[in-house]
């Protein structure tokens, strides 16, 4: 005989407290981790570890649960288990409310010492001088494509990046009231200004676009003044206590943004292969005919495949560029190392970014 709602509700009581259970011994097992950890001088974070975890989950689940519900489960519940020994500190685009939060929070759970920054150049001046253990910063967007200040400044750094999260952002129209009715002015991150023109176009074509250090700061001075909108996150909204006058206008649908997790090698040393890896790096030529096509001969003979492919001007004055590289595989993977080392014998700059498991 089917259970009535009173009976469905105390098997559920009783379940999480199964649950509770589990989770407490979890979190018993991972402080003995810890201990090991600190008696050894390892870090805290390993996140290969986390996504093997995670993968490894998501090949046994049987459903009714979402695999995407599966990732999003435990990464809390490894954020909660890690800041029993350790919360990160994260350094990110702020205030409160940005998709660099949203993604900080997506990437290392909820339980982190937030440290918002009011550029992506202090994120990484952040991360560089301790005042965070990691940053995260977008890379690339599905609509605009690179950000070329994260990239300019990869460059230079001495961080490298250990983890990348791809957001499905959504951008919103937010201002004081839930009309389109007397907004002068749109304010929002210039890549967020870019990704909504075409809204903006039909929308509100007389309407001045501001550009603002974030959409989360737009969000808070569109707060101040009723003839003022901002496109940014519904988190942001709820920030500030603004209504959502136009939902989802970005002009593409799926508009995606890939965000890289960077910190310095001492804090993090390259994450050890997960199975499913990324190595990022940068590049230079000599400016000569077919030196372009003789990079890429080395990841064909070897068998690597490559994801990205970006030029930046190199700033000589020589018309010299920088080309910024993505390649499956890991470096301890040996055709991936060969590849890696045929490739670095022909640049006249080799530099690697970084290598990372990458996200579903």
């Amino acid at each position: 005989m089917a259970k009535n709602l009173a009976q469905l509700r105390t098997d559920i009581d009783a379940v999480d407290r199964e649950l509770l259970a589990l989770l407490n011994r979890r979190a018993g097992l991972a402080a003995e981790v810890g201990e090991i950890k600190r008696r050894e001088g390892s870090t805290v974070f390993r996140p290969e570890r986390e996504a093997q975890v995670i993968h490894g989950l998501q090949e046994a689940n049987a459903g009714p649960l979402k695999d995407a519900s599966v990732a999003n489960i435990w990464r809390e519940v490894m954020s909660a288990c890690r800041a029993l020994e350790a919360p990160q500190r994260v350094a990110y685009l702020g205030p409160a409310g940005t998709f660099s939060e949203q993604a900080s929070l997506q990437f290392f759970g909820s339980t982190i010492e937030h440290v918002p920054c009011v550029s992506f150049d202090e994120v990484f001046h952040a991360a560089a001088a301790g005042t965070a253990d990691f940053g995260v910063v977008p890379v690339e967007n599905s609509t605009e494509g690179v950000v070329t200040r994260s990239l300019d400044l990869l460059l230079s750094s001495p961080l490298h990046i250990v983890g990348e999260i791809s957001l499905l952002v959504r951008h919103h129209l937010l201002r004081q009231q839930p009309t389109l009715d007397g907004v002068e002015a749109v304010l929002a991150h210039p890549q967020a200004l870019a990704q909504c023109q075409g809204w903006l176009n039909k929308h509100l074509p007389h309407a001045e676009r501001r550009a603002v250090a974030s959409n989360a700061e737009g969000a808070r001075l569109a707060a101040g003044d009723p003839a003022w909108a901002a496109i940014a996150s519904e988190r942001a909204g709820s920030e500030f206590g603004l209504h959502l006058a136009a939902q989802a206008i970005q002009d593409d649908a799926y508009n995606r943004t890939r965000f890289a997790v960077i910190c310095l090698p001492q804090t993090l040393e390259a994450p050890q292969a997960s199975g499913k890896d990324c190595v990022s790096l940068v590049v230079s030529v000599p400016n000569r005919p077919g030196a372009v096509h003789d990079i890429l001969v080395p990841l064909k003979r070897h068998g690597v495949s490559m994801t990205r492919f970006e030029s930046r001007p190199a700033r000589s004055g020589q018309w010299e560029y920088y080309f910024f590289i993505d390649v499956q595989g890991h470096p301890s993977l040996p055709h991936v190392a060969a590849a890696l080392a045929d490739l670095r014998a022909l640049c006249a700059f080799y530099k690697m970014l970084g290598t990372y498991p990458v996200n579903d």
